[in-house]
């Protein structure tokens, strides 16, 4: 059986559990992160050296890196909506998980560091707005985006996509600064929160 290490809470393994959920694989998952087992220790570092979660242990294969773990097992349920086979329909799912990941990402931290984990290495206000002006930037491609390709991130279906991007818009969402009114992107939210999956491990109280 899959093996999924990491805790509930995180982002990241969110993800994960969101995409096994719309999978069906069955899986056990077990505890690791901040206030559980920690990551430094020698069995972790093991099956990951860079001491984050989530990580999969599927019998003898060992794979970190959310985005890649929800592509693994898109593939090994056989789910090409959720990951399509076809070479320009597959980039295009992967063009935005891959935003998600990098451009995305890279953009909300210092903010949200700040303001929701209150961390004492995020306290510089200037640091705080520019990184709320870059998120609510990039949150207006993908509205911008979805107003004239969606209903989803990648067209007319739910993907893999709609998976990373609605658990960071979940984020955006959560997190106390102003926030532009993007019609495209309430309406996103509102469409990935008829999904069970959606609600029991993205729209469900946790940034």
């Amino acid at each position: 059986m899959l093996k999924l290490l990491g805790k509930p809470t995180s982002i990241n393994v969110r993800k994960v559990l969101w995409t096994l959920a719309e999978t069906g694989l069955p899986y056990e998952r077990e505890d690791w992160g901040d206030g559980y087992r920690a990551t430094s220790a020698p069995e972790f570092l093991a099956l990951n050296p860079n001491a984050m979660v989530p990580v999969l242990v599927d019998g003898d294969f060992v794979l970190w890196e959310s985005n890649s773990i929800c592509r693994y097992l898109s593939g090994k349920a056989a789910r090409s909506d959720l990951l399509p086979t076809e070479p320009q329909a597959r980039a295009r799912v992967e063009q935005w998980m891959d935003w998600q990941a990098t451009d995305l990402n890279a953009s909300w931290r210092y903010a949200f560091m700040a303001l929701v984990r209150q961390h004492a290495a995020f306290t510089d206000p200037a640091q705080v707005a520019a990184s709320a002006a870059a998120w609510n930037r990039n949150v207006g491609i993908l509205d911008r985006h979805l107003a004239a390709h969606g209903p989803y991130a990648a067209g007319e279906h739910f993907t893999l996509a709609d998976i990373v991007l609605g658990l960071s818009l979940n984020r955006w969402l959560m997190t106390p600064i102003e926030r532009p009114q993007y019609a495209a992107i309430a309406a996103y939210v509102e469409r990935l929160q008829e999904r069970p999956a959606c609600r029991e491990f993205c729209r469900n109280g946790i940034a």
